[in-house]
């Protein structure tokens, strides 16, 4: 079975990484493919996808099975319709997990891949019981970051070495990105 991670990663993080190996050591997949959405739908993104694409591949070089692909559908339903990713499971965190109902098509989305919904210890997974059999959930241990902190962290000089993998910290200040945002 292959699992799929789909988002911006604008810019990925730990608990991007953290999801992906739990995902792996919890459900039974043979690879994980990080697919990283070119030009989402649902909001704008500060760097754009080549840039993206390479602080991906940097974050989960180190995450075996796992492989990073770029992807030119704008919304997750357009991604996997038609069955191009075989027997799969969607992956998701908790809180994406809970927004899953307000998602384009989600009983599409469905019909094409089983959504895994990774909580964290001590936290009830999203109510998603109306999906039956096509959502199973998995736990992992995450720590509570988010993309949008470690652009604002950066924005405002503080460094983000306990946030994001350290290859995706030595891009970031390389390229000297998400910095001037205003």
């Amino acid at each position: 079975m292959k699992g799929i991670l789909g988002g911006t990663f604008d810019p990925p993080h730990n608990g991007h990484v953290a999801l992906a190996e739990a995902a792996l050591a919890e459900i039974d997949l043979d690879e994980l493919v990080v697919l990283l959405v070119a030009n989402p739908a649902h909001r704008p993104c500060v760097e754009d996808a080549e840039t993206r694409l390479a602080l991906a591949e940097a974050a989960f070089a180190g995450v075996s099975r796992a492989r990073v692909e770029r992807d030119e559908n704008p919304y997750t339903v357009d991604a996997v319709r038609g069955g191009r990713f075989g027997d799969a499971v969607f992956v998701v965190g908790a809180d994406e997990g809970a927004a899953f109902p307000l998602w384009k098509e989600p009983d599409e989305i469905l019909r094409w891949v089983r959504l895994a919904v990774g909580t964290r210890s001590g936290y009830p997974p999203p109510d998603l019981e109306r999906y039956g059999d096509r959502v199973i959930s998995f736990e992992l241990a995450s720590p509570p970051i988010s993309s949008s902190v470690v652009r604002d962290r950066i924005e405002r000089g503080k460094p983000v070495d306990d946030l994001v993998p350290s290859d995706v910290a030595l891009l970031i200040e390389e390229r000297g990105l998400y910095r001037n945002r205003g």
